[in-house]
């Protein structure tokens, strides 16, 4: 195991001066410790969607399809559904960091290739569900039977995702260009490669933050929200260079 060494870009504005940033926040794996989509695979689908995983690691296929045909593969019960969302936990930090953002009139979303019934259950259990989630819609078709939709999808997007995240950062910040937010990423793996290559700022840990260390793209590296709180105080005083402290975590297997 080796520490993942941040990428740091220049301070934009002197120290002392606020930056607006709108913030875009992954959900799977950085709000919670586990992938949801992981944990109901595992459980309730037949053992082929580890092969259409391959596919999607290998770039055969975008999470569109990998996702479409995963979930077509799951038998499970609205109640085992919510048995499963009921053990998922979330980041012990979460709960600060939003309050940081609201103290700072921080635009917050999260953004994510998941599920939105999960996303917005295992928020509304830590009396987080006012904040605005984008996500794909997961429905039963009767008896143990799902499809996935994917309202936030966009066909040109360059990852062929079942969201496109970098169409929601530059709505969040206000469109392209002019006095537009600064978008500030937050992630831990592959669905956030792509937008954090446009993104202003990353906090970044697990294939996230290997890969902005592969790719020289400006981060900071955390382990948990309670970093990102410390990491955030000095982004909004213009100071990446302060915002890029060293925080141990460990390069992905």
């Amino acid at each position: 195991m080796t520490n993942v060494l941040n990428h740091v870009a220049p301070t934009r504005k002197p120290a002392g001066a606020t930056l607006q940033w709108s913030v875009i926040c992954d959900f799977d794996g950085t709000v919670t410790f586990d992938d949801f989509i992981d944990r109901l695979l595992e459980q309730h689908a037949d053992v082929a969607w580890r092969a259409v995983e391959e596919d999607w690691k290998a770039g055969r296929i975008g999470s569109r399809e990998c996702l479409t045909r995963q979930i077509d593969m799951v038998r499970c019960s609205p109640v085992q559904l919510a048995r499963l969302i009921g053990r998922m936990k979330i980041d012990p930090g979460f709960g600060s960091f939003v309050a940081l953002c609201r103290q700072h009139a921080l635009p917050l979303r999260i953004v994510s290739d998941g599920l939105d019934v999960a996303i917005r259950a295992i928020l509304a259990r830590h009396d987080l569900d006012n904040l605005p989630v984008f996500a794909n819609r997961l429905e039963h078709r009767g008896k143990q039977r799902m499809r996935i939709l994917f309202p936030q999808a966009r066909d040109n997007c360059i990852a062929a995702s079942g969201m496109c995240k970098c169409a929601q950062a530059e709505a969040a910040a206000g469109g392209p260009g002019g006095d537009r937010a600064q978008t500030l990423l937050i992630g831990d793996g592959a669905s956030d490669f792509c937008l954090a290559r446009a993104a202003d700022f990353v906090f970044a840990k697990g294939r996230l933050a290997a890969y902005c260390a592969a790719e020289n793209i400006p981060f900071a590296a955390f382990g948990d929200f309670f970093d990102i709180c410390r990491l955030l105080t000095g982004l909004l005083q213009g100071n990446t260079q302060a915002a890029a402290q060293t925080i141990p975590v460990t390069e992905p297997a």
